[in-house]
């Protein structure tokens, strides 16, 4: 066991306090407790020199099958986009930034980098967009994350509609618009997009050319 945890590098992770997920935590309704709990979190990212937190993720829960619901607050977006509110205003209280995640329609983990989530106009604003709206207007994130997915037929990395038109137009975000790890597939149709920055690095071939 012990071998297998250091092929992993577990064992050379950095010590942190485990708090409830983010279901747990979601559950008690406490917009206090929420900010406290970032707060802390903030703390121990300055501990450790990290500028950002790659958090909250405020993503919908749709299927029971999703292995990543966990780290959801819920399945209602009023629910979500607050306690996502709260906990963002606890980390950034502290000089770090948080990337709320993940922008958007990102429901599942079963081909969750290639899929095409089709949603009509008025379930995007009930229900998909509604999860992140009010986050990003009473919070003000550093970052948002931007999904894998496809967005009615256009990833989100390039989707301007969903990075542009909603985000940073309409809900006014003057943060960064960053990358899910390896999601930019057209690095020029995202940055005509809206996105700011490929993240974890240049993955597209022949880029160091």
């Amino acid at each position: 066991m012990k071998e297998d945890a250091n092929m992993a590098d577990i064992n050379n992770s950095i010590p942190a306090t485990c708090f409830p997920s983010a279901a747990g935590l979601a559950s008690s309704w406490d917009r206090e407790l929420l900010e406290k709990v970032g707060a802390a979190l903030g703390e121990e990212c300055q501990a450790e020199n990290v500028s950002i937190l790659l958090g909250p993720g405020a993503n919908i829960k749709r299927s029971p099958l999703c292995g990543r619901n966990f780290e959801y607050f819920s399945e209602d977006p009023y629910l979500s986009s607050e306690m996502a509110a709260s906990h963002i205003k606890g980390v950034q209280s502290q000089g770090v930034g948080t990337s709320l995640k993940h922008f958007a329609a990102n429901n599942q983990e079963y081909r969750r980098m290639t899929v095409d989530a089709v949603v009509d106009e008025r379930t995007l604003r009930e229900i998909y967009f509604a999860s992140f709206e009010s986050a990003v207007k009473k919070a003000r994130p550093w970052t948002v994350m931007c999904a894998y997915n496809k967005l009615n037929g256009e990833y989100c990395s390039e989707n301007r509609y969903l990075l542009t038109d909603i985000l940073k137009d309409e809900w006014m975000h003057e943060g960064f618009v960053v990358s899910d790890w390896g999601a930019v597939n057209d690095r020029v149709n995202g940055l005509d997009a809206g996105l700011d920055l490929e993240m974890p690095q240049a993955l597209v071939l022949g880029i160091k050319k």
